[in-house]
């Protein structure tokens, strides 16, 4: 029998899969780390954390599984979008630490380029825009504020191209990583922007020459690595990607329509489709299959499991302990005390920008917001809108497919924590009004990794067989009731931004 692994490394955790060739689950392993968040609006982190975490549960999922390492065929990896990617030297050793997805820090770059690029241009050429969100833009960020590190740089490295770089010693870049940088990537032509580099001041050398797919082998484990992550040395490393895509691989979607929500630290709702440029308040790149003909478009909330984790570090002291008395996990315990609490949470709203907010409203500024609280509210309304809220966030950004070419699936698949909520996806699936269905074998990205490891080396030929390793549950159909009620609520979530985003950007800016 032959073996494959899927590592996907994310931002506060990396989980690896050991599988076999029917897609059965034999092994698996998790290790937690931080964000580090030096300032506000900042979020860094050093590649060795992803590194350690990645031999360290490869090793554990190789022990777990007990299988002669001699049949495992390949390992994946996939990882957190890493904005700037990782600055390194001549011999590719990190100059400093990536500047993340969650990161904000280059809101004067964007202005500068709102001010010197042709916007048109940029989205003709990239399929994307211009945030702080986006990796071009952190790279100027560094250009300006550190010119001694910026004299040093050889590449820009993306987080699983790093990795799979300790893993060989081989440097290349899989294209959804390359074009989740934008500015820098012509999404048509499937190749670096000289133009767009040019333009922005950004060296064309800055980027790694060899461009791979999703399902290419990059190299083999190397001999002084080979013993640290339990693998026989030559076992072939394939590029992996950005972790989104690859969720959606999970999940089995890959035609034209298919969508998937895929909830973790962030919310990334994306879907497949041939046709580029659909909108620049969207963000695409070249999917994890099929690479030089699809296309992976999506809308990204940026706190949507942050932002219930947060509220249960801060209000939830007494779930916590029972968690340790009782072993039910604190979610659980919250959510159980929310079920009962109706649609709207009797007048309370949340607006989850607890780190400023990507798609659709791109506003680096904006803000957490809590409105409607009285006294008679108590934790478990609080608890409830904090979910809606980040239900409302993905039906905002569903709206903008309405005015495309792109036409969606009648249902919606989760994927991520939200899938292992009680209460949350009938919740998703009342403010969207769309059915909502829920993975049972919920593994996300790295069982998609997993599977593009075995299209590189020939364990399969076809994508959809993991379609055969999926189990569903029930559909869970919306509650038309609630929905009437969440339409009222979802347009006022859009207009009390509206009404609040001059004051959020004031006080962002009071120093």
């Amino acid at each position: 029998m032959n073996y494959l692994i899927g590592v996907d490394i994310g931002t506060q955790g990396t989980k690896a899969v050991l599988i076999n060739d029917a897609g059965k689950i034999l092994a698996h392993s998790y290790r937690g780390y931080d964000v580090e968040t030096p300032k506000p609006s900042w979020a860094e982190q050093w590649p060795d954390v992803w590194v350690d975490a990645t031999f360290t549960t490869i090793k554990e999922a190789v022990e777990k599984a007990n299988v002669n390492v001699e049949s495992i065929k390949g390992v994946a990896i996939s990882s957190l979008y890493g904005g700037s990617g990782i600055p390194v030297d001549q011999e590719i050793k990190p100059l400093a630490p990536c500047l993340i997805w969650m990161d904000r820090r280059a809101e004067n770059e964007v202005d500068w380029v709102k001010n010197n690029i042709d916007l048109e241009r940029l989205f003709e050429v990239t399929g994307n825009s211009v945030n702080s969100y986006f990796g071009f833009t952190k790279i100027l960020w560094m250009k300006n504020n550190w010119p001694e590190i910026w004299s040093k740089i050889k590449y820009f490295i993306p987080p699983a191209n790093y990795v799979v770089y300790k893993l060989t010693n081989e440097v290349a870049v899989d294209y959804s990583s390359a074009g989740n940088i934008g500015g820098v990537f012509d999404l048509k032509a499937r190749t670096w922007s000289a133009e767009m580099m040019n333009n922005l001041g950004i060296p064309v050398e800055f980027m790694p020459e060899r461009l791979v797919t999703s399902t290419e082998v990059v190299g083999g484990v190397s001999v002084e690595v080979a013993e640290k992550v339990g693998l026989k040395p030559g076992t072939p490393v394939i590029a992996g990607g950005v972790d989104a895509p690859v969720a959606t691989v999970s999940a089995g979607a890959f035609n034209e329509g298919n969508h998937v929500a895929m909830t973790g630290t962030s919310m990334c709702w994306g879907f497949v489709t041939e046709t580029p440029n659909l909108s620049p308040d969207l963000v695409s790149m070249p999917h994890s299959i099929d690479a030089m003909d699809k296309i992976y478009t999506f809308g990204g909330s940026s706190t949507a499991g942050a932002v219930v984790r947060w509220f249960r570090d801060l209000f939830g002291g007494q779930e916590m302990l029972a968690e340790k008395l009782v072993d039910i996990d604190a979610y659980t315990l919250l959510e159980l005390q929310s079920r009962n609490i109706p649609a709207g949470s009797e007048g309370i709203l949340v607006l989850p920008y607890f780190m400023g907010e990507r798609s659709p409203i791109w506003d680096s500024n904006a803000r957490g917001t809590i409105i409607g609280l009285s006294l008679y509210h108590k934790k478990e309304h609080l608890y409830k809108a904090f979910m809606e809220g980040v239900a409302y966030a993905l039906r905002h950004n569903m709206e903008l497919v309405g005015n495309t070419e792109t036409k969606l699936d009648r249902e919606i698949i989760i994927v991520g924590g939200v899938a292992k909520s009680m209460v949350w996806p009938q919740i998703f699936a009342d403010v969207t009004g769309f059915p909502v269905r829920i993975i049972k074998n919920d593994v996300e990205a790295p069982l998609g990794d997993a599977l593009l490891a075995g299209l590189a080396t020939g364990v399969f030929t076809d994508p959809k067989v993991i379609i055969d390793w999926l189990e569903y549950a029930e559909t869970i159909q919306p509650n038309l009731a609630n929905t009437q009620i969440y339409d009222q609520y979802f347009q006022q979530y859009k207009q009390a931004y509206l009404n609040l985003k001059e004051t959020m950007a004031t006080l962002n800016n009071i120093k």
